[in-house]
């Protein structure tokens, strides 16, 4: 007699490889850090460091530095790679904008990363909603660099318009993984119109600094990391940053491999001959990880550039 057990349908079982010596985030118990906590607790603010169960949060946040994610912590898409809860979104905060633009001047933040979980049931997709944030979290933050990291926009036709629209500092969108792996890791997008979503806001405004990522260790080759590299320079992306996929359950998509911290060292090496401004390439580099820093070294090299196309 054949034994069945329903609860084991559908639910994938991936053992978490035990991490390397080189995976270790830092450990702090800063008064920064549980400031930062209070802070986001008392506006009732989703956080992707959070949500995402970042390895850099205790670093960050001990740096009075969080990634802001709006309009709820529920995703309408299922990622394979992602630990962010999906479901049925909640109705949009009203409120949230000017939450955001409160707890970005009370943490004094010189620069803030503002993201958001995909929004599939909105007709704009959230464009604009990600409008009124940075709206109001310029109103009361004047000086204060803007970076945005927005879904994809799928369907939602220009929506994404709305976004450039608000001169954001830097607009930034995740390219993720190679395209072979796409209907396993990322089943609910594109990878050519993530392409042309940065390529296109980059065309509405060449003053926006454009940026994507790309996770290592889900199984992609070499050659097609190099050519995701030369996707993004065809699509005049800035910055690039490359990270270490970090398996956040045994329900989650597998992990194929730790990328030793050389590997990372010779692809920063080889992205930045290829063109790209920046390039941030670690096992724990993460999108907003170093933002502030890191837009600090794109502006003086833009700034450089200019210079150098005016003396010729």
């Amino acid at each position: 007699m054949i034994i069945r057990h329903p609860e084991k349908i559908n639910k994938p079982c991936n053992p978490i490889k035990k991490k390397p010596e080189w995976i270790r985030s830092k450990i702090t118990n800063s008064q920064n850090f549980f400031l930062t906590k209070n802070i986001i607790n008392k506006n009732n603010l989703n956080t992707v460091c959070q949500e995402a169960n970042c390895p850099n949060i205790m670093e960050c946040w001990s740096k009075k530095q969080a990634t802001f994610m709006i309009m709820g912590d529920t995703c309408t898409r299922t990622c394979g790679f992602c630990d962010v809860k999906t479901g049925k979104p909640k109705f949009l905060d009203p409120l949230e904008p000017l939450k955001i633009a409160n707890a970005t001047k009370e943490l004094n933040l010189k620069h803030v990363v503002i993201t958001s979980v995909n929004r599939d049931d909105l007709s704009d997709g959230g464009a604009e909603y990600f409008l009124k944030v940075i709206n109001e979290t310029r109103k009361l933050n004047e000086n204060t660099i803007i970076e945005v990291l927005t879904p994809d926009f799928l369907r939602k036709g220009d929506a994404f318009k709305k976004v450039v629209g608000g001169n954001p500092d830097v607009f930034n969108h995740n390219i993720e993984t190679v395209p072979s792996l796409y209907l396993k890791v990322r089943p609910g997008s594109r990878y050519f119109a993530s392409l042309e979503l940065l390529k296109s806001a980059k065309k509405i405004s060449n003053k926006i600094f454009t940026k994507s990522g790309i996770m290592l260790g889900l199984g992609e080759r070499k050659d097609e990391v190099l050519q995701v590299m030369d996707d993004l320079i065809s699509a005049e992306v800035d910055f690039l940053t490359i990270g270490q996929y970090l398996q956040p359950s045994v329900k989650h998509y597998p992990l194929q491999r730790y990328v030793h911290p050389e590997e990372f060292k010779e692809l920063k090496a080889v992205a930045q001959s290829k063109g790209f401004l920046i390039v941030a390439s670690s096992p724990l580099t993460r999108s907003s990880y170093h933002a502030d820093e890191d837009f600090s070294k794109m502006k003086k090299l833009r700034e450089n550039q200019s210079q150098c196309h005016q003396l010729q």
